[in-house]
């Protein structure tokens, strides 16, 4: 029975990964928080990986607030990149096989078309540059590992866009949300799911790969579907803006392809639409 290590337990994926692990009675889950595991001490990380065997590691330990990373760099960094180097090392040394979350912020939303994963890197917020430093980090280090770059996850789980739009929407008639940029919404579930898989399939194509639900919208269409598919809010009205100032800049186009992933891995990916009303059926 393989035995896998979940870090950041108490965040978005960390509890999506706990409601999918139900599915996987023949993996072994151990779910650290902060508390439990603070991924930026390397003393301890290393010493709780000399005291606990693991086959595989999946990280979802994170600085996510994309806003506040402008001014708190230093802490952004830390979790997202030296952190990520001292659970890559303890990875390394006792050869466990490394999952970590990755972002489309890596890219700087330049481009027209699809971002495959040999596409330049060039983020343009501090968030991007932490997480593209701790991939560094892990190639750097590791030889077992995948990197997943996602996007524009929600879930039920925690503050996200999702929650915030449900919330918003009982407490006014009316939201205004931004056209500027162009994404992937992603279901984390989904995402929980697709790495339970992986380590289930036993498949050792390692590297860095993109996974997202299919298709694209703006985060105005995001919120027009919440709502439209949401039956006691069908009457709050959603209205677009090209112009929502927000102190980090962010990637005005990140869509990621999921062609690598889905010829690797034979897995089939759900239109982004598809996964919301499955989302807010089952909520």
């Amino acid at each position: 029975m393989n035995k896998v290590l979940v870090t950041g337990a108490n965040g978005q994926v960390g509890n999506c990964i706990k409601e999918a692990a139900k599915e996987f009675s023949g993996i072994d889950f151990h779910f650290v928080d902060k508390n439990t595991l603070d991924i930026t001490n390397a003393t301890q990380v290393a010493t709780f990986f000399e005291h606990n065997r693991f086959d595989f590691c999946i990280n979802t330990a994170a600085y996510t607030h994309v806003e506040k990373a402008e001014s708190d760099w230093e802490n952004a960094f830390l979790v997202n990149a030296e952190g990520v180097k001292n659970v890559a090392q303890a990875c390394h040394k006792h050869n466990i096989v490394l999952l970590h979350i990755s972002t489309d912020y890596v890219f700087d939303g330049n481009k027209r078309t699809p971002y495959v994963e040999t596409d330049k890197t060039n983020p343009i917020n501090v968030y991007g540059a932490s997480k593209l430093k701790g991939e560094d980090y892990i190639q750097e280090i590791c030889e077992k590992y995948f990197i997943i770059r996602t996007s524009w996850l929600y879930s039920q789980f925690g503050h996200n866009f999702f929650t915030s739009i449900l919330k918003f929407a009982e407490e006014k008639d009316s939201l205004t949300i931004t056209t500027e940029q162009t994404g992937s919404p992603t279901n984390a579930n989904d995402l929980a799911a697709v790495l339970l898989a992986i380590i289930a399939s036993e498949i050792s194509n390692y590297g860095v790969y993109h996974f997202s639900n299919e298709g694209s919208a703006t985060w105005f269409d995001f919120a027009k579907e919440i709502v439209s598919n949401s039956k006691d809010l069908k009457l709050v009205k959603i209205v677009k803006t090209d112009n929502y100032p927000t102190f980090a800049k962010r990637p005005k186009y990140s869509v990621l392809s999921t062609e690598k992933f889905q010829k690797a891995f034979h897995y089939s990916i759900a239109e982004w639409r598809e996964s919301l009303r499955n989302s807010i059926n089952n909520i």
